[in-house]
């Protein structure tokens, strides 16, 4: 059986970040989440984690679904990977794939062409490695005629091995059994006092075994984060591989300034994505929208010749045709209907609006189900909490909602029902009824004058 065991203890000291650093976020995803993905892609599942730094951040997120191995001490690589010996014994009979957690851009065809020369060799050890042009600072990769000779670190390179191009990921597949034996040839005889890993290639090369180095065609599989700006240089490179990927798609952009788009999201072809839009999660768009400028969608569903402007929405539905913004805010559990109208200054929260309904401005409905061809006025409020529980408002088809209504859930308008503007309606209105509900209007004459006879007539109490 072929394993996985992924290294996610580190804290990254130059980060100054209070989690793990496989637990900071390329395009808003931990990137322990993208090599677990890679994997995955794979066919690789059986998988252990090896936590250290604040570990129960690491433990939080798995949630359980994989296997994790603690290491207390940051005492190298090659002790990191000790510590998941027990998972790896209970199945020695096959390969072990070694990842850095802190490395997002592993990809699966990778992993996978890197385990196909590992097997048709018969290697015990397979390093992952790619070319750069700028190899400064990674350990060279020194080939023989039987395979790979060496991984020598920079420091302790000589010039001409200084000029080899092909650099050492961190990514390894072992044998199982192998890397159980060569782990247990480590030592700490270095300067750091520390295990590390790049020193099983010389232990099995001693011991006559083949290694070998599979070159990815994805340099980027080196890339990971020891500092905040290498930490944005990831995201930077993520967001413009999602760009061009949509832009292959069919997707426009007159700008790409402040757009962000999750590596999960689908848009349609001909959909214009607008400056300062951010789309998160499963978030599906389809064609011939307009999105944005400056909106934040997120695991939201969207049809067709959809135009949203300044809006945030999260966990809903949009159907097709619907115009929203500017200054809207869809709350999770919504579901606006075909050509639906929401105009500024709207917050609509887990609640059904059917088709062509218009809310125009002002407007807070919630915990509502609105039928179709209603008209909102301005400044209507659904009042669905009483301090102990939320309430729900029925709204019929063709209803008119005057400006300033307040309705009282739980309460119902029937078909074609209207209320007059700045009614408090606390009763089910029937079919095509008028609902007013206002206080009588008293007039105090004379009542301002006495609050305001010192701005009026400044000298009169001098006189």
């Amino acid at each position: 059986m072929n394993q996985v065991v992924i290294l996610a203890g580190g804290h990254g000291n130059r980060m100054k970040a209070a989690i793990p650093k496989p637990m900071l976020r390329v395009l808003d995803v931990p990137m322990l989440s993208w090599v677990i993905r890679a994997c995955e892609g794979a066919g690789l599942s059986r998988i252990c984690v090896v936590t250290g730094y604040k570990s129960q951040y690491v433990e939080m997120y798995l949630n359980n679904r994989y296997r994790t191995a603690l290491q207390a001490e940051q005492l190298g690589t090659g002790h990191a990977v000790m510590q998941a010996e027990s998972f790896m014994r209970e199945f020695e009979d096959g390969n072990t794939l070694i990842l850095n957690g802190d490395a997002p851009f592993i990809d699966s065809e990778t992993i996978s062409n890197a385990l196909k020369l590992h097997e048709a060799e018969e290697n015990a050890v397979t390093v992952v490695t790619a070319e750069l042009e700028q190899p400064k600072g990674y350990g060279r990769i020194l080939r023989s005629e039987n395979g790979l000779a060496a991984i020598v670190e920079e420091k302790d390179a000589t010039d001409a091995q200084r000029a080899v191009k092909e650099v050492n990921s961190g990514v390894y597949w072992f044998r199982t059994k192998a890397l159980l034996e060569l782990l247990g040839g480590l030592s700490q005889s270095n300067a750091q006092g520390e295990y590390y890993l790049t020193d099983t290639i010389g232990l099995a090369l001693e011991k006559g075994w083949k290694a070998d180095a599979f070159q990815s065609e994805n340099p980027d599989v080196i890339l990971g984060a020891n500092t905040r700006k290498d930490l944005l240089h990831l995201n930077e490179i993520a967001r413009q591989r999602v760009l061009d990927r949509h832009m292959e798609n069919g997707v426009n952009f007159v700008c790409t300034d402040g757009i962000i788009i999750g590596n999960d999201v689908e848009i349609g072809a001909e959909t214009t994505i607008l400056p300062g839009t951010i789309l998160r999660g499963k978030t599906k768009i389809g064609s011939r929208c307009t999105i944005g400028p400056n909106c934040l969608i997120e695991n939201c569903t969207i049809g067709d010749h959809v135009t949203l402007n300044a809006v945030q929405a999260y966990e809903s539905e949009i159907e097709d045709a619907v115009k929203a913004g500017p200054y809207v805010h869809i709350r999770p559990n919504s579901h606006l209907k075909n050509g639906v109208k929401i105009g500024d200054f709207v917050e609509i929260k887990n609640s059904t609006v059917g088709e062509q309904t218009a809310v125009a401005h002002l407007t807070y409905v919630g915990d509502s189900d609105v039928g179709k061809k209603v008209n909102f006025g301005c400044g209507t409020v659904t009042v669905n909490y009483d301090g102990m529980k939320k309430q729900r408002c029925v709204i019929g088809d063709n209803c008119f909602i005057g400006c300033n209504t307040n309705l009282i859930a739980p309460v119902k308008l029937g078909k074609g029902a209207y209320t007059a503007a700045g009614s408090t309606v606390t009763k089910d209105v029937p079919d095509y009824a008028l609902a007013v509900e206002r206080a009588d209007l008293q007039m105090k004459e004379g009542y301002s004058l006495k609050k305001l006879k010192s701005k009026l007539f400044p000298d009169s109490d001098k006189k």
